[in-house]
């Protein structure tokens, strides 16, 4: 299957640089380009790729904005954010907004494709430097409670499951671990986005640190 990738940002440098990588790359394919926040929502609209790799800083309608309205579309794309800058405001905007991945430009490329093929396939994630941004404003917050409202209804099992989450660990992973399925713990994730209202697993990662059920190292 090959994934489709609406790139967005008003750099045609980087544009370019990222068309020229993604198009090197086997199974994506570059559905559009777009400049500003308005033209990724039309194109998105017209092209229906699969992922969105989307800047934040743009004159207009920035990223943020942009995601929210492109995310509020029947069948809507994964949206991938990319921007120069992890602050912690963009991150909450970006994952409030729902984006599935939230990475910085001084990464690998070979990274950024990596997380465009995770993204497609249904996954989250965010990057290392932002992921500790996240966690540390998490923590920060007042002290939390294991029997806080946002678990009510979540079962003993489902809590196990979300503490694996909030470490880290990939579906598979937590298969071996509770010597279930995979598909048992697809289940298991999908009921706990349904009862704790979450997204995608970056949210859930949230609610489990959130709740205590996962404390930093």
């Amino acid at each position: 299957m090959t994934v489709r990738v609406l790139l967005v940002d008003d750099h045609a440098l980087i544009r370019s640089a990222l068309h020229m990588v993604l198009t090197d790359a086997a199974g994506i394919e570059v559905a559009g380009e777009a400049e500003t926040g308005i033209d990724a929502v039309r194109l998105t609209r017209e092209l229906h790729p699969d992922v969105v790799l989307m800047d934040i800083r743009m004159p207009g309608l920035d990223g943020i904005e942009a995601t929210r309205q492109i995310l509020a579309e029947p069948e809507p794309p994964r949206v991938l954010v990319l921007t120069t800058f992890p602050d912690d405001d963009y991150v909450y905007g970006a994952l409030s907004a729902g984006a599935s991945g939230f990475l910085v430009k001084d990464m690998a490329l070979e990274d950024i494709v990596s997380a465009i093929r995770v993204v497609a396939a249904g996954n989250a994630l965010i990057a290392p430097s932002v992921t500790r941004r996240l966690i540390s404003m998490v923590i920060k917050q007042p002290a939390p409670s294991s029997d806080c409202p946002a678990l009510n209804g979540v079962t003993g099992r489902e809590r196990e499951v979300l503490i694996l989450i909030g470490q880290g660990a990939t579906n598979a992973e937590i298969a071996e671990r509770l010597r279930i399925t995979s598909g048992t713990v697809k289940s298991y994730v999908n009921r706990l986005m349904t009862k704790l209202g979450a997204r995608d697993r970056v949210q859930l990662v949230i609610v489990a640190y959130r709740a205590g059920l996962v404390t930093p190292l």
